[in-house]
Parts: C-alpha cells; structure tokens; sequence
C-alpha cells in the first residue's frame, strides 16, 4: 500500500483524510486543521487502480462502488484533496492529480464529421429526461452567468443569455447562426429580445427533437429554424455567429479548421461571440475519467491556442473576457439537483450511472474553484471597424434585454411527455 501511501501524503495538506483498507485497517493523512472524511476502499487492487491514475481510477472505483464514503459525499472528498493542491500554487500535489494523464493524446486525436457526431451522441442523446432533472427550466447546458454568486440557477441563465446576446450588437432582422445549439434556448432568446432569424444547429437528434418542438410552441418556427448538421456543411452568409458550449468538441487539431469555416460564414461587418470551457495555463491532456466516460473527444483551449488559431487567417478578436468562478457556481447547482433527483436517475439508468455523474459533476466544482478551468468568451469581428469603439454599448443592451425578457413570458417549456428508455452511457 506504500503507492497510495505516497499519493496521498503528497495531496492531504489540510484536515484529515481516514482510508479504511480492506482487512480492518486504517491510515490516516493529513495535519487535521480542518475537515475530516472516511473513505472505504473495497480492495488492494482499487487502492493500486487510483495510486496509478488518480482521476481515473477513483472515478471508476465511486461509479462501481469500490470507494464509499461514510462522514461526507463525493466533493467533500474533492473539496479536500484538490482544494489544498490550487492550480496556481503549482507544488507536487498537481503534479500527483495529473499522474496517468496521457499528454500526447489531445495532440493526435482527430473529430472529423463522423466521429464527432458519435461523439456527441455519446453524451447528448442518452435521453432528455435526465437533463430535465439537473437543468434550469431553459435547459441551458452550459456555463452560467452570476452577477450575484446567491443568484438562481434560473437568473443566472437568463443573465448568461443576455451577457451574450449584448456582446453579438443585434439589429432587427439579422440572420444569426448558432453553432451546437442544444435544446433551443438560446436562439429563441435571441428573436425573442432582438428580434432576428436563427438558425441553430446540432449534432444531437434528442437535442433537435425539442428544440423544434419549442420553436412551433412559440409560434416562431419560420424563423427560430433547427438543423440536424455539422457546422462544415454550412453554406451561405450570416450576420452573427454565436457557439455556446460547443468548441470544447472541436478538438484541438480542428481549431484552424473551425474559424476558418466560422470566418467564411460571417458577413464582412459580421460579429461572432465564442463561449466556451478554457485553460488558464498551457492546454492539455483532457481528464482521463471526462475522456473515458462522459465527452469523448473534447480538448479545452489556452488563450495562446485560441489567439494561435485565429491569427493566421486575420480573424480579428475584438474583446475577451474570462469567466472565473461563474461555472463552478453552475455546476454546484446542477450537482444539488442530480443529488436530490437521486432515485428518479437510478430509475432512468442505474446506480452506477447515477454515481458516474455525480462524479462527473462534483469533479467539475472542484476543477473551477481550485484547478485549471475557466470559461471564455470571445468576440470575433473580420472588420475592426465593425463595433463602436468602447463596451458601452455591451452594457447597455444587456440592460435592455433583461428589461424585455423580464416583460414578455418565458420561452415554452418542453413537452414532459414520457420517454423512450434511455440508452445507457457507456465508454468510449
């Protein structure tokens, strides 16, 4: 047991952390500052499977059951070892997180249209009940926006949607393009409050299935239009490229790929917005759990990637703002809600599912507050002549789209008929 000994006398800086090994005997780790947790370990191979890759092999011992907790959950367990290893305090103990991680991967993957829509699919059409129970009423899958950290679930997405929206500088009539569209939300806020046609896109036939139902509900189905489409087979010219969540999937040996296509697709006096998941430091391998199990493919992005990519086609970035702590707080919710809606996802699923995802998300928490993550959001413009020459006018017409979505009645909610039996989410 020396292996896990040594990791975990490496990452246990505060408080305490009881390990009960197979046989009735326990080690501790740890100064005992602060809080404490039991963790049970089913055998010596699960405690050798996580001293050999700390991510993975915690995760698939919690999902099966291997490691139980007894005085606390999954991210007390989280909270304690990766909230005394901070990502900019650099130390052994990131070092010891990052064991097993294969950094070569992300630099050879490839997501060409097929894989990625296998990807997706993966993730996204394992049913929409199960996102119904941990999302906002909107069903927004992404990054909220917290102009007050006790804020709603519900406000926040609604902040995040109008922070966004001020960032594209609408104007009636415009033909936007919404990249990884999910369930809809987002374009219909945008004709909703800027009055403009969209077209959202998606790889996910769950995903699209709603989407257009929401669409007919509100009577905007002419023009609030949803494609089942990889965004390389697009065609034509739009005023307004908006992509929410969806550039995690890209991959990174696509990103050139990906902004010369948005760059073709966006007017000369066009205005993109880009939302995603990014890094502070140097983008690398992707978390071999989050890999293995839930987004298959997915790469997050540095700034010097993002920056890199774009530089070469003269695709202006006109404002950059990063998200700290704002998905951290998200997930924190979603993770509440998966935990109350304990019995209904054993119901859809099982419980080992029901215990991957609560891995899944409390490792989220853990990576926002105290690991590498953070959100991006990007403007792009082809012309720097495109937008006024300050942020004033961001502030303003969030202002006016709170004030007009706060008026009018919520977008529709999707139909909560009984679905069909969710496939099951298995590895990749």
């Amino acid at each position: 047991m020396a292996l896990i000994d040594n990791l975990l006398g490496t990452l246990v800086k505060k408080g305490r952390l009881n390990v009960a090994l197979p046989g009735g005997k326990t080690h501790a780790f740890g100064p005992g500052d602060g809080a404490e947790l039991t963790v049970r370990v089913a055998d010596r191979k699960t405690a050798f499977a996580i001293a050999r890759n700390p991510r993975l092999g915690l995760g698939e011992a919690y999902m099966d059951g291997r490691v139980t907790i007894d005085d606390g959950d999954i991210l007390d367990l989280m909270r304690l070892v990766v909230g005394a290893n901070r990502w900019e305090e650099k130390g052994a103990g990131r070092k010891a997180l990052n064991k097993g991680k294969q950094k070569w991967r992300a630099l050879f993957r490839r997501n060409e249209a097929a894989k990625s829509r296998k990807n997706v699919a993966h993730h996204y059409d394992i049913g929409n009940d199960l996102y119904r129970l941990f999302l906002d009423d909107d069903m927004q899958y992404s990054c909220a926006y917290f102009t007050d950290p006790a804020n709603s679930l519900e406000q926040a997405q609604s902040d995040k949607k109008a922070h966004i929206a001020a960032k594209l500088d609408l104007k009636p009539g415009q033909r936007v393009l919404d990249i990884g569209c999910g369930w809809g939300g987002t374009a219909l806020y945008l004709n909703r409050v800027a009055d403009v046609d969209v077209l959202g896109v998606t790889l996910s036939e769950e995903q699209l299935k709603v989407a257009r139902q929401r669409a007919v509900e509100a009577g905007v189905s002419d023009r609030v239009k949803f494609e089942l489409i990889d965004y390389r087979s697009l065609t034509g010219k739009f005023d307004r490229i908006v992509s929410i969540g969806m550039f995690e999937h890209v991959g990174a040996r696509h990103f050139d790929e990906f902004f010369a296509t948005c760059r073709q697709l966006l007017t000369d006096d066009g205005v993109m917005l880009l939302h995603t998941i990014g890094k502070y430091g140097k983008a690398a391998a992707p978390d071999p759990f989050t890999d293995k199990w839930i987004f298959p493919g997915y790469h997050l992005p540095s700034i010097s990637q993002l920056s890199a990519a774009t530089e070469k086609m003269k695709f202006i970035i006109s404002d950059f703002e990063i998200l700290r702590r704002h998905y951290g707080y998200t997930l924190a919710h979603w993770l509440r809600r998966t935990q109350a809606a304990k019995a209904k996802i054993i119901a859809l699923h099982d419980e080992r599912f029901y215990r991957m995802w609560e891995f899944y998300l409390a490792g989220g928490v853990v990576a926002f507050e105290n690991g590498s993550m953070c959100n991006f959001q990007v403007q792009y413009v082809r012309n720097r002549n495109t937008l006024p020459i300050t942020r004033d006018y961001m502030i303003d017409a969030e202002r006016t789209y709170r004030a007009i979505d706060a008026a009018t009645a919520q977008a529709p909610k999707p139909k909560r008929t009984r679905a069909k039996p969710a496939k099951k989410l298995a590895a990749a």
